[in-house]
């Protein structure tokens, strides 16, 4: 049966809608997912991880960070259509329907844990809440002060699941961890949030921008520290060489390098600083990796 070339149109048209709206064009969102869980998965398998385990999380959170991109636009739809940045957004322009999106999610959330499946009860019991976390996170713009804690706290599960995977428990410097990525996701997206301050005021939504007012600027400074003070605890408990500071000191200077765009605060500034903490955290990793293995 031949495909006529209008009906290749839409099927390509149809698969670029799906790409915008699991933010697969935008893979930044991945990778702040991503260095949290190789922080842990490298920490506990002291810098050897199977390369099963390896896969199975890597893949595990390209899924993961579809399915909560596509659930937010379900739970933002009836107020991305008021916001410049949004509007144009597969949901919300009509792209793409309210059923296919929970559709999608829905199939992209089992995939990722079918791909668990080979790994301990204990993983797979955290994974559940994971999944509840990630569900939960988008409606907490409605009532919560802070949601970017939330936000912190979901993409920060795969700390405790990767500990669990490898060691079947959750030590201490899990837990330190993901304290530290709650206040990194409070840095990075109180800067990304800065961007639509004035839209989320309008539609009465709650953003840590707005909680924490003319002090953002202070609040990203201390919520950075607090990740990199965890990093230096985290390094302590774990014994790593003095290399792990070579990769520490690369992220305080970005962490810097992003202060300073938010300090101006510059629409284009502050979302060029939420970006740019991909490389705060590839470097916490690569600091993390040298320390264990140097």
């Amino acid at each position: 049966m031949s495909i006529t070339w209008s009906e290749g149109n839409l099927i390509l048209s149809r698969l670029q809608a799906y790409i915008q709206l699991i933010r697969l064009d935008k893979p930044v969102g991945i990778f702040l997912l991503l260095w949290p869980t190789l922080w842990a998965l490298f920490l506990a398998s002291d810098g050897w991880p199977k390369l099963d385990i390896l896969v199975i999380f890597v893949l595990g959170t390209v899924l993961m960070r579809s399915a909560g991109c596509a659930v937010n636009d379900f739970a933002d739809r009836d107020f991305d259509r008021h916001v410049e940045r949004t509007r144009e957004r597969p949901l919300t322009s009509g792209k793409v329907g309210t059923r296919e999106t929970l559709l999608l999610a829905a199939g992209l959330a089992l995939a990722a844990f079918i791909l668990i499946q080979p790994l301990n009860l204990l993983t797979k019991s955290l994974s559940v809440w994971a999944l509840l976390i990630a569900i939960v996170y988008p409606f907490t713009k409605r009532f919560f002060a802070i949601p970017q804690a939330v936000l912190g706290i979901a993409f920060g599960f795969g700390i405790p699941m990767a500990f669990a995977a490898v060691q079947q428990q959750v030590p201490l410097e899990a837990w330190i961890l993901l304290l530290g990525n709650i206040f990194w996701a409070i840095a990075y997206d109180t800067a990304y949030a800065m961007v639509d301050r004035e839209d989320d005021l309008r539609l009465g939504l709650h953003t840590s921008a707005i909680t924490f007012g003319r002090f953002e600027v202070k609040a990203i400074g201390f919520s950075y520290a607090v990740l990199l003070i965890s990093q230096l605890w985290v390094a302590y408990l774990a014994q790593l060489s003095i290399y792990f500071y070579l990769g520490w000191l690369a992220a305080f200077a970005c962490a810097i390098y992003e202060l300073r765009l938010v300090s101006s605060r510059d629409r284009n500034k502050c979302f060029a600083a939420f970006r740019h903490n991909n490389w705060l955290g590839a470097c916490l990793f690569l600091g993390i990796v040298a320390g264990l293995l140097a």
